[in-house]
C-alpha cells in the first residue's frame, strides 16, 4: 500500500533532505513551499528518481488562504512533517504587531489549523504520524530570539497536548528540537558568531540537515511505535 508524506517547508534545508530520507524509504510526497520555486523543481526531479508520486504545493503559510490551497491539494496522508519556520532576531520591545501576526501564523495556528482539518485523514492508518521541527530555543528560550523562542515552544506544548487527544486514534505526534544547524537560517550570523556557537557546543560542530532527518524519519517509522508526545533534542549537547 501506498504511504504518502505531506513536507511542509521542503523547500528549506531540513525540509528538503528529509523529503529525500523519506523517498529513498518508498514515500509518496507532498512537497510544500512558498518561495524558491527553482529549489523545489530541482529536488523533485532528483527525487522522481525513487520511483515514487511527488506533488509539489505551493502555498503562503503566513495566511489563512494558504492552510486552504494545502487542505484542498490532499487526498491520502500518512504523515506530517511541519518544518516551514522563520527566525527572528532583534529586542522584545523593538517588535511590532505585524511581525507577531506573522510569526504566530507561520509558527503555531497554520499548523494547528492544518492538523486540525487533516485529522480525519490521518485516523486509522497503521503509519499515522505527526511531526513538528521545533527549535532548541523553544525548549530553554533564548535572548534576542524571544518571539521565536515563543513560538518555538508553543509548536512543542501543542506536539505534548495533541498526542495525548489522539493516542487512542492511532496518530502519534512528537518533534524534534534542533540547534545550530547548517541551513540557510544561519546565514543571518557572521563567521565570528559561528565560531563562538561551534565553541559553546560540546560536539564542537553545527549538526547537519541529515542528521535532522534520519530523526524524522525515525519518529515516522514502525520502530517508534511507542513514541509519542515527546521532544528529541537534537544539538550536540548544546544546553541540555
Amino acid at each position: 500500500m501506498k504511504k504518502f508524506a505531506l513536507i511542509i517547508g521542503a523547500s528549506g534545508g531540513i525540509g528538503a533532505e528529509t523529503a529525500r530520507t523519506l523517498a529513498g524509504q518508498g514515500w509518496n510526497l507532498y512537497l510544500h513551499y512558498y518561495l524558491n520555486s527553482d529549489i523545489i523543481d530541482d529536488l523533485k526531479a532528483e527525487l522522481l528518481s525513487n520511483d515514487i508520486e511527488i506533488h509539489c504545493i505551493q502555498a503562503d503559510l503566513s495566511k489563512k488562504e494558504g492552510v486552504t490551497k494545502i487542505l484542498n491539494s490532499i487526498f491520502k496522508i500518512d504523515a506530517v512533517v511541519y518544518t516551514c519556520g522563520e527566525s527572528h532576531y532583534g529586542l522584545f520591545e523593538d517588535m511590532n504587531d505585524k511581525e507577531m501576526d506573522f510569526m504566530w501564523n507561520l509558527h503555531v495556528k497554520s499548523p494547528m489549523l492544518l492538523l486540525q482539518r487533516l485529522l480525519a485523514k490521518l485516523r486509522g492508518n497503521d503509519l499515522a504520524s505527526i511531526v513538528l521541527v521545533s527549535s532548541i530555543w523553544g525548549q530553554t528560550g533564548a535572548s534576542c530570539e524571544v518571539l521565536y523562542s515563543t513560538m518555538k515552544g508553543a509548536q512543542i506544548s501543542l506536539v505534548k497536548s495533541l498526542s495525548k487527544e489522539v493516542a487512542r486514534s492511532g496518530i502519534r505526534v512528537n518533534a524534534v528540537a534542533p540547534g545550530a544547524v547548517h541551513t540557510n537560517m544561519m546565514n543571518q550570523f557572521t563567521d565570528e558568531v559561528i565560531l563562538e556557537i561551534t565553541e559553546e557546543i560540546p560536539m564542537g560542530r553545527m549538526g547537519q540537515p541529515h542528521e535532522i532527518a534520519e530523526s524524522i524519519s525515525f519518529l515516522l517509522s514502525p520502530q517508534s511505535s511507542y513514541i509519542t508526545g515527546q521532544v528529541i533534542a537534537i544539538n550536540g549537547g548544546w544546553y541540555t
